[in-house]
């Protein structure tokens, strides 16, 4: 059974602490078949197995998501 809701860690620049977001599962599922979560805006979405497993997915024509150090499951 998976989280519904999860923190990601962006790694920063030089000098930068770098981001996090919180995404919530939504009822979408990604191309390797998990779950898809989504933050408030729906910008920043990823696929995230139930082995923490994280892949970005864009939303946007010329995104190029980055990859998050950590995605650390939050109570939901």
């Amino acid at each position: 059974m998976s989280t519904g809701r999860y923190e990601l860690r962006f790694p920063g620049g030089a000098g930068t602490g770098g981001d996090t977001v919180v995404v919530d599962r939504t009822e979408a599922t990604g191309p390797g078949g998990h779950p898809v979560y989504a933050d408030a805006t729906g910008i920043v979405r990823a696929e995230i197995s139930d082995r923490g497993e994280v892949r970005m997915l864009a939303t946007g024509g010329h995104q190029a998501p980055s990859q998050p150090v950590t995605a650390r499951p939050l109570p939901s």
